[in-house]
């Protein structure tokens, strides 16, 4: 298993030491471990764990720029994705997980604790609520959101949570140009603009996805984000 992550991962131009794939290995234990007892991935293959979340979350590096003290925020992280394999892979980086489900920060905790990861937290809240206090908002260099919510409703999530400058980068399937258009006009209204598209592919498999990396560029109004009925129900 590691030596086929490393190869893999080393082709998407990123390299992990003996150190980190371990990791990664561990992380994989933990994860069917307690898949057993809640619902966690419906993945269970390793090469599929491989491919399908740790290779998809690596290849995440690619939108940002550095690691050195900068500060990355994974919006309903989940499992862990993308925020724990870009920990491992960039230890200089200071990750935070937040999740609204309390089980799943138990999980993320385990990780954290058996990998034994430094500069990292596991947060339990709802991400409308977290982003309107004060030691969140605004506070972060990167923002990503694996979730399947559209990108209208998405940014309206987690625009708040970047600094004036930074990034939120958005993880896509190949059919992602219609959401792009139904987002601009919330974009600009929380402070965005689309900045690129990054097509990304993982080696030995025809798995495709592109990175929508969003430069915020004003500070967002404090009415957003709204609560998150009005945002499913009325995306801006």
């Amino acid at each position: 298993m590691v030596d086929r992550l490393a190869d893999q991962a080393a082709r998407m131009g990123v390299c992990l030491t003996q150190g980190m794939t371990q990791q990664f290995a561990q992380y994989q234990e933990l994860l069917l471990d307690w898949n057993t007892r809640m619902n966690l991935t419906a993945i269970t293959d390793p090469v599929g764990i491989q491919d399908k979340h740790f290779l998809d979350s690596l290849s995440c590096i690619r939108a940002l720029e550095g690691e050195a003290g900068k500060r990355l925020i994974d919006i309903g992280t989940g499992a862990g994705f993308p925020g724990i394999p870009l920990k491992i892979a960039l230890p200089g980086i200071e990750v935070t997980l937040l999740d609204s489900l309390k089980k799943r920060v138990g999980f993320l905790n385990a990780v954290i604790e058996d990998l034994g990861l430094a500069g990292i937290s596991a947060v339990h809240g709802r991400a409308e609520e977290c982003a309107r206090q004060e030691a969140y908002r605004e506070q972060y260099d990167y923002a990503f959101a694996r979730a399947v919510a559209r990108l209208n409703v998405l940014s309206e999530y987690c625009l708040p949570y970047v600094k004036v400058g930074g990034l939120f980068v958005s993880q896509k399937g190949s059919d992602y140009e219609l959401e792009l258009e139904e987002a601009r006009r919330g974009l600009q209204l929380l402070g965005g603009q689309v900045e690129k598209v990054i097509p990304v592919e993982i080696p030995d498999t025809d798995y495709t996805r592109v990175l929508i990396v969003i430069r915020k560029l004003q500070p967002t109004p404090v009415k957003y984000p709204r609560h998150f009925s009005k945002m499913e129900k009325a995306p801006l």
